[in-house]
């Protein structure tokens, strides 16, 4: 379907009937862990639909936007495959019509990590998924912990502006070297692939010396130069409470690691749960 009015006579059917309902937004070029996604929104809901837009807004002036991949047809294929009900496939113009002139900004969460590094990418996330819960109405919405930033923050600005839909966080899913699935990847070349299986490892060292009580700053500067030393060049490597993304400086709280690295020009996120001890 391309148009809001559409999606929402179509929910309304369903929900009218009786049926629960997940919405998996993304920006397309899926992958397995888009599927997982479609998975944990059936587990929970009768119904699922996905929407693929690449949205501008939360693209920066030297980002990828343009190159970004997109393929709708073998994305539909793969979505009707995984069980999923509808595909809501909106042009710009349909998401940001002439006149458009609203923005959502949430504070706090988004002031470091990648909204230091990304300026104005989360109030553009923070735009488009409030404008896609609204449109969908749906009862869950899924979305992967891989961008656990985002997740945060999605899961703030749904509480703060009283959106019904509740956001559901899926564990990242990862190769077998360990890298976390992104659309991303495929930019990388064989030698920068061999090179990006290096990052999770180097997080997981990391989380690991954490948890055996080797000193916070110390262990992140380690993975700091780890990184650096294998090519991959950090943006941050950051140790935040889970739930605020305040600097953690203990584990009496559950904290996560996380990280930004560019490989090549290509640039990858990926974060681990580090438990309270």
């Amino acid at each position: 379907m391309r148009t809001v009015a559409a999606l929402r006579a179509r929910v309304r059917e369903w929900q009218a009937a009786g049926h629960s309902v997940a919405l998996v937004p993304t920006m397309g070029a899926l992958h397995a862990g888009h599927l997982a996604l479609v998975a944990a929104g059936l587990a929970r809901a009768d119904r699922v639909i996905a929407s693929i837009f690449v949205n501008p807004t939360q693209f920066g002036p030297n980002e990828d936007f343009s190159r970004y991949p997109r393929r709708e047809a073998e994305d539909a294929a793969a979505l009707a495959g995984a069980g999923c009900r509808l595909l809501f496939a909106p042009a710009v113009e349909e998401m940001y019509p002439a006149g458009f002139a609203s923005s959502v900004h949430v504070s706090g969460l988004t002031a470091e990590l990648d909204g230091a590094h990304r300026p104005g990418h989360f109030d553009g996330v923070a735009t488009v998924v409030a404008k896609l819960l609204n449109q969908a109405g749906a009862d869950f919405a899924m979305f992967g912990e891989k961008d656990y930033q985002q997740l945060l923050t999605v899961r703030r600005m749904a509480a703060d502006l009283d959106i019904a839909t509740e956001i559901v966080g899926v564990p990242t899913v990862r190769e077998a070297d360990g890298l976390a699935l992104s659309s991303r990847n495929a930019y990388l070349s064989a030698e920068e692939r061999a090179r990006a299986a290096l990052f999770p490892k180097t997080l997981m060292a990391a989380r690991d010396a954490i948890r055996a009580g080797s000193a916070i700053e110390a262990a992140l500067a380690e993975a700091d130069a780890a990184l650096r030393a294998a090519g991959l060049v950090p943006d941050y490597v950051a140790l935040r409470d889970a739930e605020t993304l305040a600097p953690a400086a203990s584990l009496e709280r559950p904290a996560r690691i996380l990280s930004a690295v560019r490989v090549g020009s290509t640039r990858l996120i990926d974060n681990l749960a580090v438990e309270t001890v």
